[in-house]
């Protein structure tokens, strides 16, 4: 086996032919040589490439980072925005029940209604690291979330409470039943039909013959007919311990076991049974005892 590769070059045919001897080992060190040379080229593109690369994302999480930040500031700024609604919320239902609690003092409805501490103000974090704003936002959040919760226990307590007055508010005759004179209160009276002193469990409302007759509040008739004392006469009852009687009617316009509604026509003054004119005796009863009517109209 030679030692050597032999280059001829015969380069026109005026020239004569050259000859090249290289030796072996020459030509082997040259093509390692080139080898390593094109494997450290290809590093070198693959190296610069992963740069470029990894500049890019740094730049790209860079930017994230930032567009993060703004988000997190905007979201604390709006987790104030909402703390601060909600103090407005409780400070609202604590006007509410002052008023309610003003406005009927029977009903034992709870002034205070509880409410979370102060918390830290999430703007207030904003130039400390993200680990503490992340931390403030998750206990006002936690804290938002208690007050939502005694917000909604609390509103449902306080329509419970208004359903209630609304339904009392409906069953308590506050109408006049006709419009006319009181010509005898409520009370203890001197006999109209002879002497003596009598109590008179109504008031008399003199009007005239035929007029309408109205229900005061909303009501289920219990009574409607004639008895020889009261004439034609009605009785209603209206829940929550409220019932009303209209005696000496002309007509009666409802039957028994019928409902009937606040304005509501339900007779006409009349001159029925022991009476002295055409009028109305109107009694309102709480728990079945007679009290004055007239603390209740108006």
């Amino acid at each position: 086996m030679p030692d050597q590769f032999t280059l001829m070059i015969i380069p026109n045919r005026k020239s004569g032919v050259k000859k090249i001897s290289v030796p072996k080992i020459a030509v082997r060190n040259i093509f390692i040589g080139s080898i390593i040379v094109i494997l450290v080229a290809l590093f070198v593109v693959y190296d610069y490439a992963s740069i470029k690369r990894d500049r890019a994302e740094m730049v790209r999480l860079r930017q994230q980072t930032t567009e993060q930040q703004q988000q997190l500031r905007e979201l604390g700024l709006k987790i104030d925005e909402f703390s601060e609604r909600m103090e407005e919320l409780r400070q609202t239902d604590k006007k509410i029940r002052l008023l309610a609690y003003e406005t009927n003092s029977s009903k034992k409805l709870p002034l205070s209604v509880g409410g979370s501490d102060k918390e830290t103000k999430i703007k207030d974090l904003l130039g400390n690291d993200h680990a503490a704003i992340i931390d403030g936002m998750r206990k006002n959040i936690e804290k938002l979330k208690e007050e939502a919760s005694e917000r909604e226990n609390s509103f449902n307590e306080l329509i419970g409470f208004l359903r209630e007055q609304k339904s009392i508010l409906a069953s308590t005759p506050s109408l006049w039943p006709v419009q006319g004179w009181v010509t005898s209160g409520f009370g203890t009276r001197r006999s109209p039909f002879g002497s003596g002193i009598e109590f008179h469990k109504g008031i008399d409302i003199s009007a005239r013959y035929g007029k309408a007759i109205i229900a005061p509040a909303d009501g289920l008739v219990v009574k409607s007919g004639y008895e020889p004392m009261d004439g034609n006469s009605i009785r209603l009852e209206h829940g929550h311990g409220f019932s009303t009687a209209y005696l000496h009617l002309s007509k009666i316009a409802v039957k028994q076991g019928s409902r009937v509604k606040k304005g509501e026509i339900i007779g006409y003054v009349g001159d029925t049974g022991r009476s002295t004119g055409p009028h109305l005796h109107y009694s309102v009863f709480v728990n079945n005892v007679p009290v004055n009517p007239q603390k209740y109209l108006r």
